[in-house]
């Protein structure tokens, strides 16, 4: 079993930072890739960017790209998604996730462990 907690999100300005921390715990030897999604209203839920957890590969949506980075402390075990020139379009509620699976670790339906979200606002 694997369990992971979000935390971190808030209200920021357009062109902000922020800092997202998701806390990994349980049996994390199984897991592949640990990833953030994100989800605004009235919107399907988005990939944002991903990290082999073996290795610490990242992984990035076009939309994000050069503005967020993905990070690991092994020693707290937490997984961090660092948001620089926020935009208002990136609002959205932001999800910590963990899969199994090896492929296709864009597709949130794949992903097994899921955090219960927290809310990011970019105001203009």
């Amino acid at each position: 079993q694997v369990q992971v907690v979000e935390s971190g999100g808030g209200l920021v300005q357009a062109g902000g930072s922020l800092r997202l921390s998701c806390a990994v715990s349980g049996s994390t030897s199984n897991i592949n890739y640990m990833a953030w999604f994100r989800q605004a209203p009235g919107k399907e839920r988005e990939f944002v960017g991903a990290l082999r957890w073996s290795g610490g590969t990242t992984y990035y949506a076009d939309s994000v790209k050069g503005r967020f980075t993905i990070s690991r402390d092994n020693a707290k075990n937490t997984l961090y998604l660092e948001m620089n020139s926020l935009k208002p379009e990136d609002t959205a509620l932001y999800y910590c996730a963990g899969t199994l699976y090896a492929l296709a670790f864009r597709s949130s339906g794949l992903y097994d462990y899921w955090g219960q979200g927290t809310q990011v606002t970019v105001s203009s």
